[in-house]
């Protein structure tokens, strides 16, 4: 593989359906990445949504209009993360586009809407995308691909655990720094996507529960919890992953149906905490420490409730640090991953891991659009 330095664009909208992130990242091989700038895209009310009919079940044409306005979307993420960095769009090898899942039902399908030819034509840059569907081809989920990046660029000399509280939570135990060799992952179930979906009905006017508050004032119903505990996801064992086909909108109604108002939320969140420490106590080692990113993190009940549930299943305190503390801003992070999964699939190198994703083997993702 060249180690000459290549420029690359990574754009991630995940299940939280809060945005667009685009990181501008510097590659001097697979295991050398900075990260030269970043920037969200937010969606605003009516893209959010838009999106939202389409996972729940739009007619075609929307679809296929959501198609291409989702590429335009990214490519204003494009525009302004090249804009702040000062770069041209010609001095860039590549533009690495995850779109945003639509429906993600494992062995069958993980299906992204985002039209890579819109980009292709706007910046005259080539374009990786769909980058999970050869995974699923493979036999695997398609999902957590994450994975790859957490072990060639944010590994240690000891056992780390990698949590990422988007949408849905997942995580990445990687054994030692700059190996694949003994990396495991999965999903552990719901992040933010039902505490938001719960923010909303208790507050239409709010997106999300800024800094915790209105789930502060609630208290969990625990009888409710036991129900939703029971739910044979998290009983499975891994490779597994989810989305909001499981764990959206209808799910969040329905546990607020049974908890309104601030219960509710105070219910999702841990709803969370539980099921994120119950699948890192069991599927890794309880002397791995555990770093967090994502949009979870700026919920400080969450995470409080996530340091205690691992503290009281491991016996001992564990304390949850934050990405930020060792690397660059962790809202960034899953960008830069599929950064890196476009750099690999351009220098025609393998982006999955296996045991994350239960695929038959290594496989190079994704598809490219020519400029």
């Amino acid at each position: 593989m060249s180690e000459r330095p290549s420029l690359v664009v990574g754009l991630m909208s995940g299940t939280s359906l809060d945005g667009v992130d685009a990181a501008l990242v510097r590659f001097g091989g697979p295991t050398h990445a900075t990260l030269v700038d970043f920037i969200t895209r937010p969606y605003s009310t009516d893209e959010r949504d838009e999106i939202a009919a389409g996972i729940e079940g739009a007619p075609a044409p929307a679809l296929a209009r959501l198609h291409v306005r989702l590429a335009e979307w990214a490519a204003e993420a494009v525009e302004a993360v090249l804009a702040r960095a000062g770069v041209a769009a010609s001095d860039v090898a590549l533009i690495a586009f995850h779109g945003q899942t639509m429906w993600h039902e494992p062995p069958l399908v993980s299906w992204q809407l985002g039209e890579p030819a819109v980009l292709a034509e706007r910046f005259g840059v080539r374009v990786a995308s769909n980058f999970r569907s050869r995974d699923v081809a493979a036999g695997g989920q398609g999902a957590p691909l994450v994975p790859m990046a957490d072990a060639l660029l944010f590994g240690a000399d000891h056992p780390r655990v990698l949590l990422n509280l988007g949408g849905m939570a997942n995580f990445t135990c990687v054994p030692r720094r700059e190996q694949d060799d003994g990396v495991f992952a999965c999903d552990t179930g719901p992040g933010v996507a039902v505490m938001d979906g719960v923010t909303r009905l208790v507050d239409p006017r709010r997106g999300f529960d800024r800094d915790g508050r209105i789930a502060a004032r609630g208290t969990a119903d625990e009888e409710l919890l036991a129900e939703l505990l029971g739910d044979p996801y998290f009983a499975a064992p891994p490779p597994k992953s989810t989305g909001r086909e499981r764990f959206g909108s209808d799910y969040a109604a329905k546990l607020y149906a049974r908890a309104p108002g601030a219960d509710g939320l105070a219910t999702a969140v841990e709803l969370t905490a539980r099921t994120v420490a119950d699948a890192i106590a069991r599927w890794t080692p309880a002397d791995a420490e555990v770093i967090a990113s994502g949009g979870g993190c700026h919920h400080p009940g969450l995470m409080r409730a996530i340091e205690r549930e691992l503290t009281a299943r491991r016996g001992r305190p564990t304390p949850v640090r934050r990405f930020d503390e060792l690397f660059f801003p962790g809202d960034a992070k899953e960008a830069v991953a599929f950064a890196l999964l476009g750099y690999l699939t351009l220098h025609g190198q393998p982006g999955n891991v296996p045991a994350a994703t239960g695929a038959r083997g290594p496989r190079v993702l994704g598809s490219l659009t020519p400029a």
